[in-house]
């Protein structure tokens, strides 16, 4: 393909793709584009993209130590192929193709002289043409835009490894001698990296304005005909082309919608809506139903669910089953007999919490231990209710609140050990209340 032909083929692309966007975005208009989910996969979007560009091409490049010192410009043009793979990253396939045109005029260009100290290379002046394939990964950096709802400017860089094919036309040395080419009349293959920075302007959502600038560093010296070891060769492309997405109408392309719009969106589906509604729904009917556990008719302190003894009457002792405890009626109601010292000390259900009616026996008991000097063991006891391992644990939780009120009073500690026995060895009958409330107690053992 000549030079003549490549121009006249990017000139039809152009057009191509100019006809390609006016009829999607009249489909456009037409046809309403359906809203992503924003975790929906990569399906519900277009993302396959091609575009064609234009520019200028020059042996120039910032920042860098350039082979020529004079801007001339030369006619570039390019090719891409791009799929976007998310909101922010794609991967592009670019063909760009072109001459360079580099000028020096630092150098001494009087034939038969020798050549000047300004001249970087020697060279003051090369032309060479140059056809190149690169794999790049673009960047979109304006892609999630806390500002706009929609994006339609998108900046972006990109960066990536190819194969650039070149030949050098011509190339003046220094001193005006034009040199014999390094390579002839052959195209000299090397790796290149372009690098690039670029803006798009949304036209359509299927067809973008693209203008950027590219460097392409050659993994060679030779680019200009000469050696410019230890500088590689470079070439900057400045360039403006469109850019088609392909797809159905009916999907949005990736690479203008904003993430962030598309979560706000999901929060206020009506469908996502509805499912909080029905969730508010549920949690008001489970907290129905822990009401209706809580319920306490009667206000016995034991609920409805559980009470089985509904009715009981205001201010009565009950047990875990709602139901009125009854206690042993002192034989003498007239006078209540003296406090006996190592009495039983008797407590209430599932409770190790000394009553205050078990103060006099305990204070007996420990004035007994002080003035005597004697030790004593006290034995915790349970009735039968709840589990065997329940048991066991309190009825030693009833004989250490014995011992440490023993202690406080001022009986030694070491006097006092403690043992407890749960449910076993009862004295009264369990499968009575009254026999029961008797079990519940701590009995003394002098030593």
């Amino acid at each position: 393909m000549n030079y003549s032909t490549l121009k006249k083929t990017v000139a039809l692309s152009f057009a191509s793709l100019m006809v390609a966007g006016m009829v999607n975005a009249q489909t456009d208009s037409a046809k309403t584009t359906s809203t992503g989910k924003l975790f929906g996969g990569i399906g519900q979007y277009n993302t396959f993209s091609i575009g064609a560009s234009v520019g200028i091409t020059d042996g120039l490049v910032p920042f860098t130590n350039n082979t020529t010192t004079k801007f001339k410009a030369e006619l570039g043009y390019g090719l891409s192929l791009r799929q976007q793979l998310s909101h922010t990253f794609s991967l592009q396939l670019d063909y760009l193709g072109g001459k360079v045109h580099g000028v020096d005029d630092a150098a001494n260009s009087t034939p038969g002289q020798s050549v000047t100290s300004t001249s970087k290379f020697g060279i003051s002046e090369y032309r060479t043409s140059f056809n190149s394939g690169a794999l790049s990964a673009v960047f979109n950096i304006a892609s999630v835009s806390f500002l706009h709802r929609a994006n339609s400017v998108n900046f972006y860089t990109s960066a990536g490894l190819g194969l650039d094919f070149y030949k050098v036309k011509s190339n003046t040395l220094a001193n005006g001698t034009v040199q014999t080419l390094p390579f002839g009349d052959k195209n000299v293959k090397e790796l290149f990296a372009p690098v690039g920075a670029g803006v798009k302007f949304k036209l359509s959502d299927a067809l973008a304005l693209n203008l950027g600038y590219t460097i392409s560093f050659v993994q060679g010296y030779n680019f200009a005909g000469i050696s410019t070891y230890p500088t590689f060769s470079h070439y900057s492309y400045t360039y403006g082309g469109l850019e088609y997405t392909f797809g159905s109408s009916s999907k949005k392309n990736l690479e203008w919608v904003n993430p962030v719009a598309v979560m706000y969106d999901e929060l206020y589906d009506a469908a996502l809506r509805q499912e909080v509604e029905a969730l508010k729904g549920r949690v008001t009917n489970v907290e129905t139903a822990v009401s209706d556990l809580k319920k306490d008719s009667d206000g016995d302190g034991v609920a409805d669910q559980f009470d089985k003894c509904p009715g009981t009457a205001a201010g009565s002792v009950v047990d875990g089953s709602g139901c009125v405890i009854v206690f042993p009626k002192p034989v003498d109601t007239v006078a209540a007999p003296k406090a006996t010292a190592y009495s039983n000390i008797q407590f209430e259900f599932d409770s190790s919490v000394l009553r205050t009616s078990s103060y006099p026996v305990l204070d007996a008991t420990s004035a007994d231990l002080r003035s005597s000097g004697k030790g004593v063991e006290v034995d915790g006891f349970a009735s039968s209710e709840g589990t065997a391992a329940h048991n066991l644990s309190l009825s030693k939780d009833r004989a250490n609140s014995v011992k440490t009120y023993l202690v406080n009073s001022g009986v030694d500690a070491k006097k006092v050990k403690v043992k407890g026995y749960g449910e076993t060895m009862p004295i009264a009958d369990n499968s009575t209340e009254e026999g029961r409330v008797t079990n519940r107690r701590v009995q003394f053992k002098q030593k």
